[in-house]
């Protein structure tokens, strides 16, 4: 497992925050964290692009930090 950190710029709100922590949950991710005031998805999984397809289908762009 790697950690990955996304930049999400279009998290504005707790209802944003729910809506990605569910999609993320659903697809099995367990350890994650999603910062509203930092606009960023921290999470631990085999590969970041399964991780950045989950959030893009929960409605937010996101890009993998380097």
């Amino acid at each position: 497992m790697a950690k990955f950190v996304f930049s999400v710029p279009d998290i504005s709100c707790n209802h944003c925050k729910m809506r990605i922590t569910k999609a993320l949950e659903a697809a099995g991710v367990q350890e994650f964290d999603v910062s509203v005031e930092l606009k960023k998805v921290t999470a631990e999984a085999q590969d970041a692009a399964s991780v950045q397809a989950v959030i893009e289908d929960a409605g937010y762009d996101a890009t993998l930090e380097a």
